[in-house]
């Protein structure tokens, strides 16, 4: 079982959800079958890749921060041929590190579609409720708008069952733009899978990580910038977003979280011989 581990004064520790299975064709979106079918993996008999649900734990300044919350447990809807029988495990394997949902003080989220704030909410004696009761959730204003207002492409991903218990609590906290959680946790825009997706940044004692979210959802992709997928609605932003972050991860060496990645998706980006290249951590 991973364990946590010191970035500078803060701590992190990255805890799965599970896995969520997704139409490869789709993850890849323009790029051929042919290039990315060698280095994608193996798929299912249904043609899904398997892709890691990666939350992230931040111990900073004596607050239990959690950025992302996976599937989570309803398992109500189904956008698309999504497979979702693997995941909706994050309380559980945030319980065997001592950690109970009560305990959370803050959660994070890089934006609104289901595989990223399912877990935000859960069902109690049959009614919705925060899946952490005592936590403040962050996230940016415009995402909670076009969640709440989705148009035809949208709506299978954004699910009234994960946002209804946050618009009635005193608990959502909506952001513009850059925002600090803590003086060591930062979210920061990174437009392009949706128009206001963000990262999450923990920088301390010289140290710097970068939780991507949807920057990306194959290591592969990481290396290869062009290569976006189906799923991000505003691409070429996607890419100029990319390139921008990237540019910064390699400068600062700084560690990676990647959501989608086999878990626990930490890794560098680094330059070899002119090409970026993806190293696990």
């Amino acid at each position: 079982m991973a364990d946590w581990f010191p970035l500078g004064d803060a701590q992190l520790l990255v805890v799965s959800d599970g896995v969520l299975r997704l139409d490869a064709g789709a993850i890849f979106g323009l790029t051929p079958r042919v290039m990315w079918e060698p280095v994608a993996g193996s798929l299912d008999e249904e043609h899904r890749l398997g892709m890691g649900l990666n939350c992230l734990l931040v111990r900073s300044q004596g607050k239990l921060i959690l950025v992302e919350t996976g599937v989570g447990s309803k398992a109500t809807r189904l956008p698309g041929a999504a497979g979702v029988g693997e995941a909706g495990s994050l309380v559980a394997n945030l319980a065997r590190h001592g950690v109970r949902p009560e305990d959370v003080d803050i959660v994070i989220n890089t934006h609104l579609h289901f595989d990223h704030c399912g877990g935000n909410t859960a069902y109690r004696d049959d009614k919705l409720a925060l899946a952490f009761p005592r936590a403040q959730y962050f996230l940016q204003k415009g995402e909670w708008e076009a969640a709440n207002h989705p148009n035809e492409r949208t709506r299978s991903t954004y699910l009234v069952e994960n946002l209804e218990p946050l618009a009635s609590s005193r608990q959502l906290e909506l952001v513009q733009g850059e925002a600090e959680v803590t003086k060591e946790v930062r979210i920061l825009p990174a437009p392009g899978h949706t128009a206001d997706h963000a990262i999450v940044e923990v920088s301390s004692g010289g140290r710097t990580a970068l939780y991507i979210g949807e920057l990306a959802q194959h290591p592969v992709m990481l290396e290869r910038i062009a290569w976006i997928s189906a799923f991000d609605v505003l691409p070429l932003v996607t890419l100029e977003t990319k390139k921008r972050i990237l540019e910064r991860a390699i400068a600062e060496d700084a560690l990676l979280v990647s959501v989608h990645s086999p878990p626990p998706g930490i890794g560098r980006i680094r330059l070899v011989e002119g090409k970026r290249k993806w190293e696990e951590v």
